[in-house]
């Protein structure tokens, strides 16, 4: 089973400095039918005007994910981590226990454009930890390249739950193929660009869950797309 979430039915936030788009119940938006699917619990993609970002703020019990698309974001928290993400960058922070940040665009002229990603953890009360790692865009070119796993392999960055997540660039015409096992589901994110799955056309924004399904292809319908695909219990 294939079930879409279109982009226009995301909830919305807006500020003079934040455009947000809220694929499942965030903050002011909730809606008790789209509370997450599966270990999956926030998609929120985000434009940052130049200047502008989160103050510090805590967070507890969440494996959360920064996935920056167009611009650069500084990263600054309690940990004494201080970064700038930027396109081909991942960025895992445990909350576990408690951490403190904030996030603010690093650019004075340029808008920074990401996916925040909160993925319930296996259990709580974890020591709240930070990894970053790049990803080249040659990596993830028509093909789907793991990213973040429970056991970091092939490079990825660790996250606390059985979650694969893996993220592709595909130009028009491309495709890319995942299976899943039996008792696993996954979720697609069309980040930038169109594609359809399974036969069915997804556009930039819109996500798609999926289950009792073995085989899931992605293929690019834009010259330029990029996608994530998440493979959870």
């Amino acid at each position: 089973m294939i079930d879409i979430r279109r982009t226009h039915e995301r909830g919305s936030a807006s500020l003079d400095w934040l455009d947000s788009k809220h694929t499942f119940s965030f903050g002011h938006y909730h809606d008790p039918r789209h509370m997450g699917f599966g270990t999956l619990r926030v998609i929120n993609e985000d434009w940052v005007q130049p200047g502008g970002g989160f103050d510090t703020h805590g967070h507890k019990d969440m494996e959360i994910v920064t996935y920056v698309l167009d611009g650069a974001l500084e990263h600054k928290d309690s940990l004494g981590t201080g970064s700038v993400i930027r396109p081909g960058d991942v960025q895992r922070m445990t909350a576990g226990s408690g951490i403190r940040h904030s996030e603010f665009n690093h650019s004075n002229a340029e808008t920074v454009h990401l996916l925040q990603i909160w993925i319930l953890p296996e259990e709580n009360g974890l020591a709240p930890g930070y990894e970053q790692k790049n990803f080249p865009g040659e990596e993830k070119r028509g093909q789907l390249r793991l990213i973040a796993s429970r056991d970091g392999r092939d490079g990825s960055v660790t996250i606390h739950q059985d979650t694969d997540l893996y993220a592709a660039l595909l130009g028009n015409g491309e495709s890319a193929t995942h299976t899943l096992a039996g008792n696993r589901k996954a979720w697609i994110q069309a980040a930038r660009g169109s594609l359809t799955l399974n036969g069915t056309q997804l556009a930039q924004g819109d996500g798609a869950a999926i289950s009792d399904i073995d085989e899931v292809v992605i293929e690019s319908t834009a010259d330029d797309t990029e996608a994530l695909l998440f493979d959870m219990k």
